[in-house]
């Protein structure tokens, strides 16, 4: 079997060869790109399996690399940028993206970035029957009866909170945004309600997390939004 091919979007000619270095190293093939035109050239000629995308390019924003690549393919997008900003964080991921790491980051938490992503790839791939029971450590959703379990003891959600428990597992390991949740959960109407989403992401940590205030199952994201954490 052929080992996933990488897309490394990046101008900065350090960076690039940081990041292509440590995919040779683990073995990952690779193209690279400098610009977003021959990011675009190569994603269409290529079909990666995951894209690593530098938002601040020198003809192109970021951004609109995602949507034009969103037009066609659902290809894993992990944003590597200098950018900060939330806003930033929220507008990559609003507009594709899987995943963003603010520079400067670790190799090792990049390559656990790309794991998390192979391993959703390989899990969705698995046949062509949805799975009906998600497990994730002491916690067990079995879709079809519509249970949640934590460490065989049935919890009582309300269909809020199962709902929203349901969202994050089947998006494991990817950061859904207060706007993309909330859109998910309860429509338009309820969009940018961040403050109902926290009060409801509260009540659901009581009850699946041995220490709401340090969680081993639901990430937050600062401003941003929500992960589901492989435990």
């Amino acid at each position: 079997m052929n080992k996933p091919l990488i897309l490394v979007v990046e101008d900065d000619a350090a960076v690039r060869n940081l990041i292509t270095t440590t995919l040779e190293t683990h073995q990952y093939r690779f193209r690279t790109a400098a610009t977003g035109e021959t990011a675009i050239t190569e994603a269409v000629s290529y079909n990666p399996d995951v894209v690593l995308l530098d938002l601040g390019l020198p003809d192109m924003d970021g951004i609109d690399i995602i949507h034009k690549i969103r037009s066609w393919a659902k290809t894993p997008i992990i944003v590597l940028s200098a950018r900060s900003e939330d806003t930033d964080k929220i507008d990559a991921l609003d507009a594709g993206a899987d995943d963003y790491l603010t520079k400067p980051f670790s190799v090792e938490e990049l390559l656990a970035r790309l794991r998390v992503t192979f391993r959703r790839l390989n899990d969705s791939g698995n046949g062509s029957t949805p799975v009906s029971v998600f497990t994730n450590g002491d916690m067990e959703i079995n879709y079809a009866a519509g249970t949640v379990t934590l460490k065989k003891e049935e919890l009582h959600l309300t269909p809020i909170e199962y709902k929203l428990l349901c969202l994050l597992a089947k998006n494991e390991g990817k950061v859904l945004t207060h706007t993309y949740i909330t859109k998910e959960i309860w429509g338009s109407a309820w969009d940018n309600d961040v403050a109902s989403l926290r009060v409801f992401m509260a009540t659901l940590r009581k009850k699946i997390e041995a220490d709401p205030s340090n969680p081993q199952y639901i990430q937050t994201h600062i401003g941003v939004g929500y992960r589901m954490l492989k435990v």
